[in-house]
């Protein structure tokens, strides 16, 4: 990690800080994955448990996976699959939900909320990432999390995973997990949110660990920088090549799940590349390459991106009224 925070802080091209960051992210998942033995051939469940703070495993039958579906070979060592976050797994943006968990922790205003809201309604209803809305998102949430404890922020991952994230799931992607760990592959999320936000949604689903934005952290403190760049377009890429160098995979024989047209890099990685609720360019590009295409959310496009603007307004004010509460239970009397 020296030698990386040496690089850090000289400067760097955007391809370099990309292959930086997939280099910290790939580094930063192996080490996770070694530090529990055992952990990647543990039997998974529909809600796994790591500890206390884990919430009890919900009764009920785990959905099927879609018709049609490239099927697995059972227990293959160099195979895996990847999948992205949001959009993919997660309806919205995990780094707008943990945006929720710093303003219950008083790290953010409501007028802070307030503006994520309004991004994640953004998202919600376009079906794509607007990078501004993404930079955005980063700094504030570099510069709040600027000299806290790196245990801190991984407290807040667990707490905001129940009551704001765990309902946001696709379960037809969550279906999609479970057939390559039900045929004993490794299975890892890769995302621009932060490491800590990863390796949560990671391990409630079961997966083998996460692929995440790495912040720069000394002595347990972060800095409010981050190692190379965020986890997001060729950076992904590299973190797959990179674990992939590591953990001895074939790509050929690996699949890899996404919404967006800025992860084609990753897709074009593996043998068996997926779109999941795509946006429109990526729909383009998965037709004229042949990829397969999943799609989960109701209704057609035209509908759900066509909704009124008072969708977006309503998600807003809702948003903005639940912090109002928030912040005036938390006033003394």
């Amino acid at each position: 990690m020296a030698v990386l925070r040496r690089l850090t802080q000289a400067r760097r091209s955007t391809s370099e800080r990309s292959a930086l960051a997939g280099e910290a992210a790939a580094a930063a998942a192996e080490a996770a994955l070694r530090a529990e033995p055992g952990a990647a051939d543990a039997p998974v469940t529909d809600a796994p448990t790591t500890g206390d703070a884990q919430a009890p495993a919900k009764p009920g039958k785990a959905p099927k996976a879609p018709a049609e579906n490239h099927t697995p070979d059972p227990d293959d060592p160099r195979a895996a699959a990847f999948f992205d976050c949001d959009n993919t797994i997660l309806r919205g943006a995990a780094i707008f939900y943990l945006g929720v968990g710093l303003f219950r922790r008083g790290f953010l205003t409501r007028r802070d909320i307030a503006r994520f809201a309004w991004q994640q309604a953004w998202f919600r209803l376009h079906g794509a990432e607007d990078p501004d809305h993404i930079s955005d998102a980063r700094n504030t949430a570099l510069g709040i999390v600027a000299g806290k404890r790196t245990a801190d922020l991984e407290e807040i991952c667990e707490e905001i995973f129940e009551p704001v994230v765990a309902d946001k799931i696709w379960p037809g992607t969550r279906a999609l997990v479970q057939m390559h760990l039900d045929a004993g592959q490794r299975v890892w999320l890769v995302t621009a949110a932060p490491l800590e936000v990863a390796r949560i949604i990671a391990r409630r689903l079961g997966m083998t660990g996460a692929l995440g934005t790495v912040a720069e952290a000394r002595d347990g403190l972060y800095t409010g920088g981050l190692v190379g760049d965020m986890l997001h377009g060729p950076a992904k890429a590299a973190a797959v090549r990179a674990l992939a160098r590591r953990e001895r995979l074939d790509l050929d024989r690996c699949a890899a799940y996404s919404d967006s047209a800025n992860d084609i890099p990753m897709l074009s990685l593996v043998g068996h590349p997926y779109v999941v609720n795509p946006d429109g360019a990526l729909r383009r590009h998965a037709r004229a390459q042949g990829w397969r295409v999943r799609d989960f959310r109701t209704g057609r496009k035209a509908a759900r991106v066509g909704l009124p603007a008072a969708a977006a307004v309503g998600v807003l004010a809702g948003a903005t009224a639940a912090a109002v509460a928030l912040h005036r239970r938390r006033r003394p009397a």
